[in-house]
């Protein structure tokens, strides 16, 4: 699992920098957002079954941050951070801990009427949780007050763009995410829902 987590990262990140490293000739339009979103997933009485925690993803503010390239009819790549705001609390992990989700995506947005875009995106990331278990130190070196269980998802979803005035938009959106592995909590699957505000630069 951890070296399938590393081909992952490796693979996110160069496509990610071959995308923004082709947009600086071509692009068409980069948009830039931040939002915040809620999560929703199976409750935590189905943990029960197998060998998933009985814990559940739900509830919590998700704030995040988005970002696309889109450079050839309508289709380009994205990447986008969401992370549970507080530190969420449990009676049967027995410490804090906060998720953290990444992916990177391929985009396709055509326009839908003047002013107004539809969004659909797919790809591939991780859920990153953080433990609050105290300090964690490395070689005596480097220390934190947390440690991480990382685990592979893919992501799908949309959302749709409304621009209010020159380049900036509101955009609610939707992403649903497979994740997995998923035995820190109650199931393989959650689901975000939130709006985003942002910016377009180029041609809309």
């Amino acid at each position: 699992m951890k070296r399938t987590l590393r081909v992952a990262l490796v693979l996110s990140f160069t496509v990610a920098a071959l995308a923004i490293f082709s947009s600086s000739v071509q692009a068409q339009k980069v948009d830039v957002a931040f939002g915040v979103s809620a999560m929703d997933a199976p409750g935590a009485s189905q943990g029960f079954s197998g060998n998933y925690t009985p814990v559940s993803l739900t509830g919590g503010a998700y704030p995040g941050f988005s970002f696309d390239v889109q450079a050839f009819h309508h289709l380009g790549v994205g990447a986008e951070v969401f992370w549970r705001a507080s530190q969420a609390t449990s009676d049967v992990i027995g410490f804090n801990y906060r998720p953290l989700f990444w992916n990177v995506n391929a985009v396709y947005a055509p326009k839908l009427a003047s002013h107004t875009y539809l969004e659909l995106v797919g790809g591939i990331g991780a859920l990153s949780t953080r433990y609050y278990t105290g300090p964690n130190c490395s070689g005596g070196i480097y220390c934190t007050n947390y440690t991480s269980s990382n685990h592979f998802d893919g992501d799908f979803g949309g959302g749709i763009k409304f621009y209010p005035v020159g380049g900036f938009f509101i955009r609610p959106e939707a992403r649903i995410y497979l994740i997995n592995n998923n035995t820190d909590f109650s199931s393989y699957h959650a689901t975000r829902y939130g709006v985003s505000i942002g910016y377009t630069f180029g041609q809309h």
